[in-house]
């Protein structure tokens, strides 16, 4: 498999590093925390342009997506373009295309008290890890059957749950008894499911990808004993491992892109690989390159922690790699 990318695929990386560095600093994003509202102009002036990378090749939104978990972007993009606009897609609804044009966003309730994102909905009427229900124009609820209701989420009351990361804001969301949904076959919902699984992989990459290009340059300029301290075996170690992982998970979202692109049937397992190896290289990079960082990586001023959050939030949004390494031995070996 050829992991080349094409010279519209890096003109788009390049446009997206530029444009995602340039206008989501760590300032926007620690104001944020404090004001979801502060999101909207870039919503309203780039990113709704971008929401059709969710209805075009896999592999380019994986492309922005990296980037966007390069700056931690927070907002309805990711919630809009990677799981709404494509199960839209799979329903035939007629909103996709104002959902691809950026006129609408919109956002998925599936996972329930247990927090599994499957394509058997919970009975429960409660839907848990809701992202940006309550800043999105329209909530798809998926109820068992499975089906699809779309309804406009000033509908609905959103009950924001407390997690670790603010930058993907989740909420709990109930699931109104007379809700008019459409049916969906459950290998449409696999499909999306495993699409979102590899676009939130992806976007854990450029997360992961932060944490370890910022760990290998603060080890560069911090001297201790006289020497910087990327000089010490332990953490040229620890730094070398950190690189690995990254790569293989790297390779790992890459390969299952491309095998969706290209309508292999072995996406469904790699998207279960991708996740697992996204999963547990952000983890070893968040870890260590707090370590790294010493007394000030554990300081409020410095951006470690937010990446960090992201890094371990990510890992359980859409199942942690110990659930997807389940999947795995259930389909190789069920």
């Amino acid at each position: 498999m050829d992991f080349t990318l094409t010279d519209e695929q890096e003109l788009l990386r390049a446009t997206a590093r530029s444009l995602l560095g340039n206008e989501c600093p760590s300032a926007l994003v620690r104001a944020h925390w404090e004001d979801p509202s502060v999101v909207e102009p870039l919503w309203a002036t780039y990113l709704r342009e971008w929401v059709a990378l969710g209805d075009g090749p896999l592999v380019d939104h994986c492309l922005f997506l990296e980037e966007a978990g390069h700056v931690l972007l927070p907002g309805p993009y990711f919630a809009t373009s990677a799981l709404f606009l494509p199960l839209l897609r799979a329903l035939g609804h007629p909103s996709a295309d104002a959902v691809a044009a950026g006129e609408l966003s919109g956002t998925v309730a599936l996972a329930g008290l247990d927090g599994l994102w499957t394509t058997e909905p919970s009975p429960d009427p409660v839907r848990r890890f809701v992202p940006e229900a309550d800043r999105v124009d329209q909530v798809a609820l998926v109820v068992p059957g499975p089906a699809v209701a779309v309804v406009p989420a000033s509908s609905l009351t959103a009950r924001p749950m407390e997690t670790l990361d603010s930058t993907r804001r989740l909420f709990e969301v109930e699931v109104p008894a007379d809700v008019d949904a459409q049916p969906i076959s459950s290998e449409a919902l696999t499909s999306v499911l495993d699409r979102a699984t590899v676009a939130l992989a992806a976007e854990m990459v450029g997360t992961t990808r932060w944490l370890v290009s910022t760990s290998v340059q603060y080890s560069k300029e911090r001297v201790q004993f006289d020497r910087p301290i990327g000089s010490f075996q332990g953490l040229q170690f620890k730094m070398v491992d950190m690189s690995l992982d990254h790569e293989r998970a790297t390779a790992a979202v890459y390969y299952a892109a491309m095998t969706f692109d290209a309508g292999d049937p072995d996406r469904h397992r790699a998207a279960h690989v991708a996740k697992a190896a996204a999963g547990t290289a952000a983890k070893r990079a968040a870890k260590d390159a707090v370590q790294i960082h010493g007394g000030i990586g554990y300081t409020w001023e410095s951006d470690v922690h937010l990446f960090l959050r992201r890094a371990y939030a990510s890992e359980y949004l859409l199942g942690p790699s110990d659930w997807h390494h389940d999947r795995l031995a259930d389909d190789l070996f069920g």
